[in-house]
């Protein structure tokens, strides 16, 4: 009943059949996509009330100086391990990073022997516990082209809580 003739033409029909609707696909692509939708003005608006205006309203949460004044030096203790992997407390003893002891009130560039990207002195001149709290949150974001590679601090008590640490290090 089958033989090599029948099962050519039905390979040949299923082939054929996944021709046309590639095909049928890819005309549809072209006539519905390939127009420039959204090159023009849109035909019909709906005017709202106050639809220009839209103002996103962003929770900045409480004032630094606020948390920092509640801050805990123990707790900021547990948050040092990440720094630890780049940074040393003893002082002069650079590692990736910049020695961080003394920190708090030091002018920045001020380790001797480390090399500081361009970006970062060019950004602040001493690390008050507000200018360390606004790099801690996004070290990218506050000197564009540091070479510190630390996505940032999310919190603003961890934050503080680590400023408070290093600040109690060196009395």
């Amino acid at each position: 009943m089958f033989d090599t003739m029948t099962m050519t033409k039905v390979l040949g029909a299923v082939c054929g059949t996944l021709l046309v609707f590639l095909l049928g696909s890819w005309v549809a692509e072209e006539i519905y996509h390939a127009g420039g939708h959204g090159d023009h003005e849109q035909a019909y608006v709906i005017p709202v009330e106050g639809g220009d205006a839209i103002e996103e309203e962003i929770d900045e949460g409480p004032p630094f100086a606020d948390v920092y004044a509640l801050a805990s030096a123990a707790d900021g203790e547990g948050l040092w391990r990440a720094c630890s992997a780049c940074h040393a407390l003893e002082q002069g003893e650079n590692g990736v990073g910049p020695y961080l002891y003394g920190v708090v009130g030091r002018d920045v560039a001020a380790s001797e022997g480390f090399n500081y990207s361009g970006a970062l002195i060019a950004v602040n001149d001493v690390w008050t516990p507000e200018e360390l709290n606004a790099f801690l949150e996004g070290p990218k974001a506050y000197a564009p082209g540091t070479a510190m590679s630390y996505n940032g601090m999310r919190k603003i008590e961890d934050r503080a809580n680590l400023i408070a640490y290093l600040d109690s290090l060196d009395d």
